[in-house]
């Protein structure tokens, strides 16, 4: 599996994987939603793709069962002809993609700004997180109350969600009613109230997972995890902060941290549906025209995650979760679409793969085992992620280091990469072209990773141009090192051997 750059959590290969679901209920931020159930360990490291919200409220849920019923309408007209994606320049210079589609009256933009939550100054981590919580809690004259009416009278829905690099908007709208929602979104953006109230309604529902999480062991391992591999470094910190940032955090914080990341300099924008590009053309500048043009974003320098340490959780737990960390491979790289033919090969192929097939079907040790390749702005790394019953802990680890082992000496046969090849080909639509949104979402990741507005034509060459002795040199060059590991459960000693 390879994680969207953006954002469940940012999902850094673009075009590689499914979009994970992140988004917010009403007076909840999207973290507080994300993590009230579970806390994946892998996270500390994702790059947090947010993707686009669902809807929110009873009168939402109307608008997000028409969205629903059309689904099926849309992904046939965008995928069985190539996508005509076209670059709009509003005349105040703000570009967007678009992608015309008269199927539904549906219209959706997904936006990001550079900057996330390493923008976080040190003892206000939170402030990104909390900030995406109370846009839609009023905005110029409208405050709560009063702009919720108005967001489900448009029968629109609107999120704001951080990821570590970056800050993402979305709206899905009904063409007839696009006057109203945009105007909407034009006001969120840029003139969001942060009316105390609302601050501390949501800094609370924020602080009640920050305190269940201190006893959640997946949630401790995710913070020991990310100091482990990341130090002092902005990626090591929690996006949601901690008590003590989140009660430190002001209302002043809030406008300057908005002043910093909302500006057009960082801007990149998607629009897919019903609406043509000149009509575009004005709802780009009235949303972002006004903003200034550069941002004033805090320096993130760029770090290589610690290997070759053990990390332990120690819980009495029935079931011992286990992660490996090995380098990863920049999106520029010319070896990385070899590094993610192999990463498929070793774990990303759900049912196919070489860690599935020795973990699961053959010794049934797990119900899931599988990679990702991890993108960052400023990290990379491949994980291997799994759980197993705790008393098999030890024997499964060992099982999937000898398949890490044997794939970096060996690499992958012809007939794995031919399979691997002809899969990632065809599985791009499904996973990132099944809805106006999806398509939203997967176009502005395109922009953020600079790959060009006709990557989606030459992708197939770029797949089909790996050669074999290429991936086996990729598996070697990452799979080679010692990895972190970290285990989550009883200690390894204890849990024996099967």
């Amino acid at each position: 599996m390879i994680n969207e750059r953006s954002g469940s959590f940012p999902s850094p290969l673009v075009g590689e994987g499914g979009l994970a679901k992140r988004g917010r209920t009403r007076g909840i931020s999207a973290w507080s939603r994300q993590h009230s159930v579970a806390h994946p360990t892998v996270s500390a490291l994702r790059a947090d793709p947010p993707s686009p919200t669902r809807g929110e409220g009873k009168a939402r849920a109307a608008v997000a069962t028409f969205f629903l019923s059309v689904l099926f309408l849309v992904l046939p007209a965008l995928t069985a002809r190539a996508m005509d994606i076209q670059s709009v320049t509003s005349p105040k210079g703000i570009t967007a993609w678009l992608v015309e589609d008269y199927s539904v009256p549906v219209v959706a933009i997904r936006f990001v700004f550079d900057g996330g939550s390493t923008q976080d100054p040190p003892g206000k981590e939170g402030l990104a997180n909390l900030m995406t919580g109370v846009f839609d809690e009023g905005a110029g004259p409208l405050d709560s109350e009063a702009f919720q009416i108005k967001l489900d009278d448009a029968g629109a829905e609107m999120g704001f969600e951080e990821s570590r690099d970056g800050l993402y908007g979305s709206m899905r709208m009904l063409s007839e009613q696009r006057d109203a929602a945009f105007d909407l979104l034009r006001l969120a953006v840029n003139e969001p109230r942060f009316d105390q109230l609302p601050i501390d309604r949501i800094r609370g529902q924020i602080l009640s997972g920050i305190i269940a999480g201190e006893n959640d062991p997946d949630t401790i391992a995710q913070n020991k995890w990310a100091r482990a591999l990341y130090g002092d470094h902005p990626y090591s910190r929690s996006d949601q902060g901690t008590r003590q940032s989140i009660a430190a955090i002001t209302r002043d914080d809030l406008k300057a941290l908005h002043r910093a990341i909302f500006a057009r300099g960082g801007l990149h924008v998607a629009v897919v549906g019903a609406i043509d590009a000149e009509t575009l053309k004005k709802k780009l500048d009235m949303v972002f025209g006004d903003l200034p043009q550069n941002q004033a974003l805090a320096p993130v320098a760029d770090i290589d995650p610690k290997l070759a340490q053990h990390v332990e959780v120690d819980y009495d737990l029935p079931q011992t979760s286990l992660q490996l960390a090995y380098p990863g491979v920049k999106r520029k790289d010319p070896d990385f679409f070899a590094a993610v033919l192999m990463n498929e090969i070793l774990g990303g192929g759900t049912f196919t793969s070489r860690l599935f097939q020795e973990v699961r079907e053959k010794r049934g040790l797990a119900y899931s085992v599988n990679s990702s390749l991890i993108n960052q702005d400023h990290a990379t790394a491949l994980i291997v992620s799994t759980g197993t019953r705790s008393d098999r802990a030890a024997e499964t680890l060992g099982i999937v280091r000898d398949v890490v082992k044997k794939l970096a000496e060996e690499g992958p046969t012809e007939a794995e990469l031919a399979a691997t090849k002809k899969y990632m080909i065809g599985a791009y639509p499904i996973n990132n072209l099944d809805s106006s949104s999806s398509i939203a979402a997967t176009l502005v990741e395109l922009q953020l990773d600079d790959l060009g507005i006709d990557y989606m034509q030459r992708r197939a060459a770029y797949i089909n141009g790996v050669t074999l002795d290429q991936v086996k040199a990729a598996a070697k060059k990452l799979l080679s090192a010692e990895p972190t590991i970290m285990v989550i459960g009883p200690k390894l000693a204890e849990s024996g051997k099967g």
